[in-house]
């Protein structure tokens, strides 16, 4: 996945941890060969090379689910989360420092917008020559979300499964206490912006601290907006907790890419959560003084 993982079990035995661990690290696995935009072999690279095309391929019922769930995130969005949207990273080189330039973020625009993609199960049709998609927003949360599945399938209740920071418990602690999670500060590193206690549940951040250039004093995040082309500036940083990490993740990104409107969706979603904004002031129902 390409960030580090882990995943913390209680059992009996150990050999019991062992086997139920196993059992989730050959899941995510599974998921990284299938979806990594890494690997020539993987099924989103083979999609890929379909829609280089402008072609049309079926896809199986996993991949279908998550095209449902990503194409239910771009309606509730407004057409801001964008699974198409991944083709701006050819544009931004964030190790460049430098910006790019705006007639080539122009150009991968028009390649751009899940609009421009014919979805009906289990056929996905490109529409335009040299579009791409890119489960990079969903799939990392959707393997977390399995993996503390199959432990409680595999008889443990008490754990958690950790992925990059995006976090679903498998069950409090042996003790019955909740786990303690700490969320990143977005500009304070190895700082601490709130330590949340979970019993159950997940727990999923985005931010523009992972990978970002500052030219002239200005961050420039890897959140870009679909539309636009550009990265979102308004929030720094965005954590929600839900019952699902993929809903988790989906919305805490969500809000990202709504800018100035960000912080009264995520009031109105209902779910605890708590943000920073670019100018470093805090707020969200997670937070406590």
């Amino acid at each position: 996945m390409g960030t580090p993982c882990d995943i913390q079990l209680f059992a009996s035995h150990s050999a019991q941890a062992k086997h139920a661990a196993d059992l989730a690290i050959a899941d995510v696995r599974r998921l990284e060969e299938k979806y990594s935009r890494y690997r020539d072999d993987s099924f989103l690279s083979e999609i890929n090379r379909v829609a280089a095309q402008a072609g049309s391929i079926s896809v199986d019922d996993e991949t279908a689910g998550l095209l449902n769930y990503a194409a239910a995130c771009y309606e509730q969005s407004d057409g801001l989360f964008d699974i198409t949207s991944g083709i701006l990273r050819k544009a931004w080189r964030f190790d460049s420092g430098q910006l790019p330039e705006p007639e080539l973020i122009a150009k991968l625009l028009e390649q751009v917008g899940w609009h421009k993609v014919l979805w009906q199960p289990p056929v996905l049709q490109f529409t335009v020559p040299g579009m791409e998609i890119d489960f990079g927003g969903v799939v990392k949360e959707y393997a977390v979300d399995r993996a503390a599945v199959i432990c409680n399938n595999a008889g443990l209740h008490h754990g958690v499964v950790n992925l990059g920071g995006d976090i679903k418990l498998v069950g409090p602690r042996a003790d019955g206490r909740p786990w303690r999670v700490g969320i990143r500060h977005p500009r304070e590193k190895s700082g601490v912006l709130q330590t949340v206690l979970l019993q159950s549940g997940a727990l999923a951040s985005s931010g523009d601290y992972e990978r970002c250039i500052m030219i002239n004093g200005q961050r420039y995040g890897h959140i870009l907006n679909p539309k636009t082309g550009w990265p979102v500036r308004k929030l720094a940083a965005v954590s929600v907790v839900g019952d699902f990490c993929v809903v988790a993740g989906s919305a805490s990104t969500i809000a990202m890419l709504k800018e100035e409107s960000g912080i009264e969706w995520l009031q109105e979603l209902g779910l605890p959560h708590c943000w920073v904004d670019s100018t470093g002031n805090t707020g969200g129902s997670l937070l406590i003084d």
